[in-house]
């Protein structure tokens, strides 16, 4: 770990990035070039005692976790990314598909979001990060670990993570998620996220080795989504999808027609509170 290195690499990343990259008024009393501390700290999830610490050359080795972390709130590239880890005294994280590294490009537009549910998922349907309103409408989506990272995996194994979609709608969502999973684990193989996806659904639910041994591929869903709230009903959204230049991440924003039941219910997103688990 050289401390010195991360310190300035750090302090120079924060210099670099301006409030309106990240959403945050810029205010007429701001004399920081670039972000302040604390305002880096919140984005990336500690204290800002923590990552004051690191940028002074004091406190302890930055862990993995708290690295992917600080790379996120800082916006960097992959290549920023693993210099990052590097210098922390860490190996670099793989650059697989399936990457738990939000494009930059794509958080910045979702900086930008915050009056909307939007969302960053991965190919295998794993929410890296949301919005505030995406949180109420959804629920924390990231919280999950291990292979229920990937919503895919937990439609075919947990009813409960079927609650969000009317049951009318789970047939259509079903081969969806199995062609899905079909085209990631064409590109990935056997032994990778995917493929350890598939063999724990072959396992565990008949529904998915039947979709699985259809070998259907390309299911396309409409944009519009009917979203099952339990304080507000049903919701029909449009989903529009942008997706980062090698079709690993998607960015997912979630809109509905003015004038419309929908429009009027999403406007009350904010004060309805986070969705809790399961409901």
């Amino acid at each position: 770990m050289d401390r010195a290195q991360l310190a300035d690499f750090l302090r120079t990343r924060r210099e670099a990035l301006q409030p309106e990259d990240v959403g945050l008024p810029r205010g007429p009393r701001r004399r920081t070039r670039g972000l302040r501390r604390e305002e880096v700290a919140a984005l990336c999830g500690m204290s800002t005692d923590y990552y004051t610490r690191i940028e002074q050359r004091r406190g302890p080795q930055p862990s993995e976790p708290m690295l992917a972390a600080i790379a996120r709130g800082l916006r960097l590239s992959l290549d920023e990314r693993d210099h990052l880890f590097r210098t922390a005294g860490h190996n670099t994280p793989g650059r697989m598909l399936r990457t738990d590294h939000v494009n930059p490009g794509i958080m910045r537009i979702l900086d930008r979001l915050d009056d909307t549910p939007a969302q960053v998922i991965t190919g295998l349907a794993e929410t890296l990060t949301q919005t505030r309103l995406a949180v109420a409408l959804l629920g924390d989506e990231t919280r999950h670990t291990g292979l229920d990272r990937s919503l895919i995996h937990r439609w075919f194994t947990d009813p409960r993570a079927r609650l969000i979609y009317p049951e009318d709608d789970h047939p259509t969502h079903s081969r969806f998620f199995a062609s899905q999973l079909r085209t990631v684990y064409s590109r990935q193989g056997a032994g990778s996220p995917a493929g350890r996806i598939v063999d724990a659904l072959l396992e565990r639910s008949e529904e998915f080795a039947a979709l699985w041994g259809a070998h259907e591929i390309g299911v396309v869903r409409d944009d519009s989504k009917r979203i099952s709230h339990p304080e507000l009903g049903v919701l029909e959204l449009h989903c529009q999808v942008l997706f980062d230049n090698d079709q690993a991440q998607a960015l997912l924003v979630y809109t509905a027609t003015p004038g419309t039941e929908s429009y009027d219910k999403l406007q009350l997103l904010s004060v309805t509170g986070d969705r809790q688990p399961y409901t």
